[in-house]
């Protein structure tokens, strides 16, 4: 595992979305630093992820990217690639980000499972800290009362700290394949929460050409992922 990171700004909020349901936390996160006037200030890299990585508007892309937002004082650590099997080192890699810049908060933004199509998905938050969960109960979030929490979002929940605050936004969704109006409600809710006046309409509209770079990048990481096993196996005999 190798953490890269150009600048350390102090005290920062710490963002982070990993693909997971609907891919909500992979687009909202996408979104904030497409709107936030971001920089990006680092990267994290492991041996084990799929040995790739997608090129966008003529940049490459790293598969986990960190970015800063100056005036906000926000790191996101945003992840475009599929982490499967890699939760349990990808949550360490944030807890020791988070850690390194001291950061005052930490907030996964994910999707949640739904098994019906509702007209606007309903959001729902987990917070270790009682004055933020009023606050996010103010924007308008639910407070997820009963559930299974999975991948790197559970894991950072049982990483919880009295010293470091973790709060969870989650967005229902009823597709494993990208859910921009799911990532739009999200938005809408750490818009509120932090303040950052930020419009998530254009969300459903970029989302569109986000969405299907996320679905060829997926499914070219899960045939890579099919060809190394093979390999491994040849290996063997």
């Amino acid at each position: 595992m190798e953490i890269k990171l150009k600048k350390k700004p102090k005290n920062p909020i710490l963002i982070e979305g990993f693909p997971g349901f609907g891919l909500v936390g992979t687009i909202a996160s996408e979104f904030l630093i497409d709107h936030l006037d971001t920089e990006q200030i680092g990267s994290l890299w492991l041996e084990e992820l799929p040995p790739m990585v997608a090129v966008h508007e003529g940049k490459v892309v790293d598969p986990i990217g960190i970015f800063y937002n100056k005036k906000h004082n926000i790191v996101i650590v945003h992840g475009v690639t599929g982490i499967s099997g890699l939760e349990w080192k990808i949550t360490n890699a944030v807890v020791k980000i988070a850690e390194q810049l001291n950061a005052k908060e930490i907030i996964s933004l994910e999707g949640i499972g739904s098994p019906e199509q509702a007209a606007e998905a309903k959001t729902y938050f987990y917070s270790s800290d009682k004055k933020k969960a009023k606050k996010l109960e103010d924007a308008g979030c639910e407070q997820l009362k009963e559930g299974i929490i999975m991948g790197t979002t559970g894991i950072m929940l049982l990483k919880s700290e009295k010293n470091r605050p973790i709060t969870s936004i989650f967005a229902e969704t009823h597709s494993k394949l990208p859910d921009s109006k799911a990532s739009a409600e999200v938005i809408k809710v750490v818009d509120s929460y932090l303040g950052l006046k930020v419009d998530p309409k254009p969300l459903l509209k970029q989302a569109e050409k986000f969405e299907d770079k996320l679905k060829e990048l997926m499914k070219k990481s899960k045939g890579l992922s099919k060809e190394q096993k093979k390999k491994k196996l040849s290996y063997v005999g």
